[in-house]
């Protein structure tokens, strides 16, 4: 068991480090737009006073049931404001998005359960089975998620989004 553990261990890193380079953000007009990105587990811890005390801290080891928060931080670092700007996230293989936990202060947020091809909110997405019988979407369904900047990311202008996941 420990054996299989590791490997799930080993391939979801792996997964991880390709999921943080899979992040897209396309301003449609002017503007150059900087990402990075982040994959973290929150760690709750009592201090010395018996507060409470949450961090986040790199997720280097994670097995199946852990929750990881996906962090992308963004910034026009050209001259000119960026318009339309989209952020783009597939919900890496072997992760289960956490329902409701989408946000990016001053972007609308969609969902979509077919790889990108269409999106909509969560009352919207509905799952088509093979025998044709049709279903509500749940967060477990959805493939990626989109933020779209609803104003202009002015020069110098930084900006966040952020998503939890569950390792299958």
């Amino acid at each position: 068991m420990k054996t299989f553990n590791n490997k799930i261990i080993a391939r979801s890193l792996g997964l991880l480090a390709l999921f943080l380079m899979s992040f897209v953000a396309t301003p449609q007009e002017t503007g150059v737009i900087q990402i990075q990105t982040s994959a973290d587990v929150e760690i709750i811890e009592t201090d010395a006073s018996g507060e409470t005390v949450t961090r986040l801290e790199p997720a280097s080891k994670v097995v199946p049931g852990d929750i990881v928060i996906y962090t992308v931080s963004f910034s026009n670092t050209g001259s000119e404001p960026a318009e339309n700007v989209v952020i783009t996230n597939p919900v890496p293989r072997h992760m289960e998005y956490v329902d409701g936990t989408a946000f990016g202060p001053g972007a609308d947020i969609s969902f979509s359960i077919d790889g990108g091809q269409s999106w909509g909110m969560p009352e919207e997405l509905v799952v088509t089975a093979a025998d044709g019988s049709e279903r509500p979407a749940v967060a477990s369904d959805y493939t990626d998620i989109r933020w779209i900047l609803r104003n202009e990311l002015q020069p110098g202008a930084q900006g966040f989004a952020r998503f939890r996941t569950r390792l299958q």
